[in-house]
């Protein structure tokens, strides 16, 4: 069985074969003239010029009468249209002016419909299409159709005409024949389709139909199980919800319902195209071109069906449960259902049509007669003067919230009705209703007496606000209908009364107006019969929902008014215009390369694909990263209760796509661990299994950890120490054991269910632990690395043609010692995109959408061709297009508000040169297309002038190596080496430290000029260690916490019998840690910290003192120049002559890692005295330097001299003399100074070679 998005993918590509095929066998028969071989009545117009100019001479090529039609007034009322007889397809239209004249149209736009009445324009990107006409006489402008129209009637509308002359028009209108069966539906009757058999188990599915209603509720197709399977299609609030399910168990574990809305405005009486196409649980919901891929919930792919499937309504068959939903009211053409043409068999009487009182095959004509305004309309009509009752009543729809809908003079006053905040608000400042700014049919009605005034709202008696008017009703006989006090005919009305209207002008259709209890006569206004009007459209509605196709991505919410839409991206994890751009990374990858620590992060694989963010933890390491999804089974959970089949059911959840970190990763594991008390588990060695666990492909295994695919066994079997080795697995004994281990097979993983089925007998029991899925790796490409270098001008990388339609990102790296230069390019016919390097410090985005050349710059303050590592982020979608550099140049270009949207790209996208331009020469790398990593790397490999990866990383990113770390060049990135520092951690900041109890004792030999220390107990030697040399400058750092004091922290000593001690004093007898840092010649005879500040010979007493019972406390980062002996002590992957005495526990002594090194921020000359930086040494130390200070200085001058002498004696005595130092008493009676340190430690019995240089901690 193939997985889910494999599915999808076919049932997609089956979808795009079948329409492209059906396209393309339309587009080649679909192209006859129609308006050509008609007779001069079918072309009509609004007016004639005069005889010769009439419509019947509009004919493409043809010279007639004066050589086309002119209508008599040039403005934007009239009309040339034209009657095809039938219902045709139309596909293309084409254009000329009148012959040989200066007369002809620059501009139009296209209305169509079926009955000559309800006109609907033509829309085009979202917007209602003005197409582009011609420039002269005799050329002919053809447009082809984005997509064909079924009309019988068209109609164009001049816009813009020729300036030298008048309205000049001929025109051909393109397509073919168009046939269907209609059937009108009256909201009593319902097609009911029975199948062959009673019960149907259906794997898949194709449902298709077209409707026209002016309803805005009722059902259209219906069927059902008796096992609760279902499938309903229905309006509801002029949307269509498509409701599926494909069974739900009875335990409620697994629920099927799924529900996906499309479309909005259906009731507008135009035909609306549906596809349903159903595989398992893969859907295809098409819904006028717009289609929504999506997957039903559940387990299960068959629908169950019992006996039909019905069309316009609820079966009498139908569950009392399904009722109460309201039959479909309209028309319905072109039904069929897997194959069968249910309109056909209707005709035919092969479908049961009992429940219909009249069935009919046509579609009646509406009765209303809209009218469109837009932001400078009105509409003036007469009523009744000077009567006492005052009575109006229309219906609108619009998306403003604020407008006017009414205006009219009374004798003594006016009265005004309108929109405000979407309530309908009047004179008397009543405001029922609310939310009425949704799109929806919504009636007004106003009626007024003397005294008394009502205000309805969709005749709803709840909403009637009745009050109590002191004023006498006679009416003025003058209505006004969305206009404004701008409106020229209002205009000297409103400067006489200076009463002009609050609100502002009204956008949206109304429609069924009544004045004075008649119904208006606006088809008379339209003949200029009675009344008046500006600006409006008659007969027409074409109001458009921009939310629909909802623009605002990954559940941004949509808002519009009439002109635009804005969506917000609150609580998505997006953002942008669109919430097309993530705010979170999409790897724990890219957050350790952004310098952050372990932690639990937002991820979000896929970019701005369609997978959500989620949240994950990382657990960064120096080589590897760890994501860790974690799922809601505990860890120890016992195994209670069974099904039916005596199975003990539990499914992990983990609240999250663990798909794309799969996919993203190079190695995924997970621990399983099976706890069992006669309970077995596998059933070994040829039983049928007992228990097995189901993986994301929703497959059945039958191995458990440690263990592989197509193996049923358990670790142990594997490695052969079962508890009884007949068994693969320890628990199929039937005693109480444990089988635990990893899975680690990626495509099976993560465990989201695991059945147990051998808990049900007396005395078994069970607990069974799933652990997180952890997953290490940038397996897709290696995402964050994936590099390639471009070496020469003409170099290019090419892949698949982008498909950014109407919303694209782009990002990627790049570095560069060059000033110009393309980084990539695709091309379509017209349109394009191209991302390029026009100067040093300057980067431009580009494109076309087929509304001309839109190009964005973003300049930086510093030249980019530094051969450091810039990013580069654009985006375009139909609100704006953004460029941004470095996360903080940025300039964002607003779309224009109507034009074309779709990007239409169809060469190859080119990486580096294209056609002829300057190629980049550098760096590019992370190259990103709208959340996707394409693999430079891949294609460099085989492209000549183009090597993967790019070397160079450090230069950017080696300020995230802290604390002394060195940055290491990779081939897919950096790493921090840690070797030579007291620290440990991705970046070098995590302190390394131990806790050392009475007679913990920590030594390290310093390695000979002359050759290897004979050591026993010794690891293994690095070759990173340091060798012994010419010490002139040492450096000690270390921090420290202890309650014991006395007693010795460090002590040096060197082969030369000099040798360094820092003693804890009474003064830091707390639990604090101090972070100590000294610098000084190691030829000086000895260093003292605090309160030790004797000189001469030290008393070995006194030493015994301080190291008895010895340091208990915290060590951490302990450094001697650039060697770590604390952590080679305590770390096993480092190799180091380090020996322990005693018991050293890890600890990091309560210390926050640095970030900043210690070294960097107390560095000081050698020539300065000691340093400790501590809280309770900060004012006496600071008392203590400056006393000390002179004294320093005349200690260098007399121990320069000495110095001097010592050398010369030396020099003169080079054969025979000796070396004197400072010692400690009783130093005669001992091998070394160590010993005088050491003498009473009595754990501490080995030979001291004084070839060697030691540490003790």
């Amino acid at each position: 069985m193939l997985p889910g998005p494999e599915l999808t993918l076919l049932l997609w590509i089956f979808s795009c074969i079948s329409s492209l095929s059906v396209a393309s066998s339309a587009s080649r028969k679909c192209d006859e003239a129609l308006a050509t071989p008609l007779s001069h009545a079918a072309f009509t117009s609004s007016s004639v010029y005069s005889g010769g100019y009439g419509a019947g001479y509009a004919k493409l090529n043809r010279r007639g009468g004066a050589g086309g039609w002119s209508p008599v007034d040039a403005d934007r009322y009239q009309w040339l249209q034209v009657d095809l007889g039938t219902r045709k397809q139309v596909t293309s239209i084409a254009t000329q002016g009148r012959y040989s004249s200066s007369d002809w149209t620059t501009q139009y736009r296209l209305l169509y419909s079926d009955t000559g009445r309800n006109w609907r324009p033509y829309l085009q990107d979202g917007n209602i299409w003005a197409f582009s006409g011609n420039s002269n006489s005799e050329s002919v402008v053809r447009h082809d159709l984005q997509h064909a129209v079924i009309a019988r009637y068209v109609r164009i509308i001049p816009l813009e005409w020729s300036q030298e002359g008048r309205i000049g028009l001929r025109v051909e209108i393109y397509g073919c024949s168009y046939w269907s069966d209609v059937i009108s539906f009256d909201g009593q009757g319902v097609i009911s389709y029975r199948f062959k058999m009673k019960k149907m188990k259906i794997l898949k599915d194709v449902i298709s139909l077209k409707f026209r209603t002016t309803a805005s509720d009722g059902v259209l197709i219906h069927g059902e199980g008796q096992q609760g399977d279902y499938i309903s299609l229905e309006l509801k609030r002029s949307k269509l919800l498509l409701m599926i399910n494909l069974g739900s168990n009875q335990y409620g574990s697994i629920l099927g319902h799924t529900s996906v809305t499309s479309g909005s405005l259906l009731d507008d009486d135009h035909w609306h195209a549906v596809i349903i196409e159903r595989y398992r649980r893969n859907v295809n919901f098409t819904l006028d071109r717009h289609t929504q891929h999506f997957r039903t919930n559940g387990e299960f792919d068959h629908l169950d069906l019992d006996y039909e499937i019905s069309f316009g309504g609820m079966p009498v068959s139908a569950k009392p449960s399904s009722g109460g939903r309201e039959n479909f009211v309209g028309c319905m053409e072109g039904i069929t259902y897997n194959g069968d043409n249910i309109t056909n068999l209707v005709k035919r009487k092969k479908v049961d049509t009992s429940s219909f009182r009249n069935l009919t095959f046509s579609c009646s004509e509406t009765q209303s007669f809209p009218v469109f305004f837009n932001a400078t309309s009105f509409l003036h009509l007469p009523g009744l003067q000077d009567s006492d009752t005052l009575s109006v009543s229309l219906s609108f729809r619009t998306w403003n919230p604020s407008g006017l809908l009414l205006y009219t003079a009374l004798a003594d006053g006016v009265v005004e009705v309108g929109l405000t905040e979407g309530k309908v608000t009047c004179c008397l400042v009543v405001t029922p209703g609310s939310g009425l700014n949704d799109g929806q049919w919504h009636s007004v009605y106003l009626h007024a007496l003397e005294n008394y005034a009502m205000l309805t709202i969709d005749g709803d008696e709840a909403s009637t606000v009745r009050t109590v008017i002191p004023i006498q009703i006679r009416t003025g006989g003058q209505y006004y209908f969305g206009g404004t006090y701008r409106d020229g005919l209002l205009q000297s009305y409103f400067l006489r009364t200076n009463t002009p209207p609050a609100q502002r002008s009204f956008q949206g259709c109304m429609q069924l107006i009544h004045v004075d209890d008649q119904l208006a006569d606006l088809p008379a206004v339209e003949k200029g019969n009675t009344g008046t009007f500006e600006n409006v459209s008659l007969d027409m509605c074409a109001i458009i929902d921009r939310c629909v196709p909802n623009h605002c991505e990954h559940g941004g919410r949509c808002s519009q008014t009439w002109d635009t839409f804005s969506c917000s991206c609150n609580g998505t994890g997006y953002t942008g215009s669109t919430c097309h751009t993530s705010v979170y990374e999409q790897s724990c990858e890219e957050y350790k390369h952004l310098g952050k620590t372990s932690g639990t992060y937002w991820i979000d694989p896929d970019g701005s694909g369609p997978v959500s963010p989620f949240k994950v933890n990382c657990n960064m390491t120096e080589d590897m990263v760890w994501t860790t999804v974690r799922n809601n089974l505990s860890p120890q959970t016992p195994v209670s209760g069974s099904d039916l089949e005596g199975k003990a059911v539990l499914k992990l959840n983990y609240n999250m796509s663990t798909e794309q970190v799969i996919f993203s990763a190079q190695y995924c594991e997970q621990h399983v661990a099976y706890a069992c008390r006669m309970s077995r588990l596998l059933n070994t060695p040829e039983g049928s299994p007992f228990t097995w666990w189901v993986g994301r492909a929703n497959e059945r295994h039958h191995y458990w950890g440690g263990s592989g695919p197509g193996i049923q066994k358990c670790a142990c079997g594997i490695e052969r120490n079962c508890t009884d080795p007949k068994y693969y697995c320890n628990c199929d004994a039937d005693q109480t054991r444990e089988d635990s281990g990893l899975l680690v097979y990626k495509d099976h993983l993560p465990v989201t269910q695991v059945v147990v089925g051998d808990t049900g007998r007396s005395g078994s029991e069970a607990k069974l632990t799933v652990g997180p899925l952890r997953c290490q790796g940038d397996g897709q490409f290696g995402n964050y690395w994936n590099a390639a270098s471009f070496n020469t001008p003409a170099s290019y990388l090419h892949f698949p043609t982008f498909q950014g339609d109407t919303s694209a990102d782009i990002s990627f790296y790049f570095k560069t010692s060059s000033s110009y230069g393309v980084f990539l390019e695709n091309l379509g016919n017209a349109d394009f995109i191209r991302l390029e390097l026009k100067a040093a410090a300057v980067v431009s985005f580009s494109f076309d959408v087929g509304n001309g050349l839109v190009e964005l710059t973003v300049r930086s303050s510093t030249p980019l061709n530094d051969d450091q590592w810039h990013r580069v982020v654009a985006e375009r979608n139909v609100k704006e297009a953004v460029l941004q550099l470095d996360g903080q140049y940025k300039e964002v270009r607003p779309a224009p508000p109507q034009g074309h949207t779709r990007l239409e790209l169809y060469s190859q996208l080119y990486v580096g040169a294209s056609g002829g331009q300057r190629g980049f020469l550098g760096c590019i790398r992370a190259l990103k297309m709208n959340g996707v990593t394409l693999d430079l790397e891949e294609r460099a490999t085989v492209t000549p002038g183009v090597k993967p990866g790019c070397s160079g990383h450090c230069t950017s990113y080696g300020q995230h190596c802290r604390n002394g770390g060195k940055c290491m060049e990779k081939y897919n990135g950096y790493s921090c080496d840690c070797t030579l520092t007291a620290y440990d951690g991705p970046f070098c900041t995590e302190d390394v430290g131990g806790f050392f109890e009475s007679g913990t004792l920590v030594r390290y030999d310093f390695l000979p000029e002359g050759g290897l220390p004979a050591m026993a107990n010794v690891k293994s030697l690095s070759p990173l260690l340091p060798m012994e040399g010419n010490l002139t400058q040492e450096e000690l750092v270390f921090s420290f916490s202890t309650s014991n004091a006395p007693s010795i922290l460090v002590y040096i000593s060197s082969r030369t019998q000099d040798y360094l001690a820092v003693v804890d004093g009474q003064l830091l007898s707390n639990s604090e840690l101090l972070l100590c840092v000294f610098f000084f010649f190691f030829n000086a005879r000895v260093c003292y910290l605090f309160f030790l500040s004797e000189t001469g010979q030290i008393d070995p007493v006194l030493i015994e003192k301080y190291n008895t019972p010895g340091f208990v406390g915290c060590l951490s980062r302990v450094q001697f120049n650039n060697v770590a002996p604390l952590k080679a002590a305590l770390r096993s992957g480092i190799v180091a002559p380090v020996t322990t005495h005693g018991i050293l526990v890890e600890s990091n002594c309560g210390a926050s890692p640095l970030t900043i090194s210690p070294m960097a921020a107390v560095r000081r000359s050698s020539s300065q005295p000691i340093y400790c930086a501590g809280p309770l040494m900060f004012l006496k130390d600071l008392f203590l330097m400056m006393s000390f200070v002179l004294a320093g200085i005349i200690a260098v001058v007399i121990f320069t001299i000495l110095c001097t002498l010592v050398f010369l004696v030396r020099h003169m005595f080079r054969h025979k003399g000796s070396y004197h130092t400072n010692e400690a008493k009783g130093a005669e009676s001992a091998d070394c100074a160590d010993a005088a340190i050491i003498v009473n430690d009595p754990a501490f019995t080995e030979t001291i070679d004084e070839s060697k240089k030691e540490w003790f901690i």
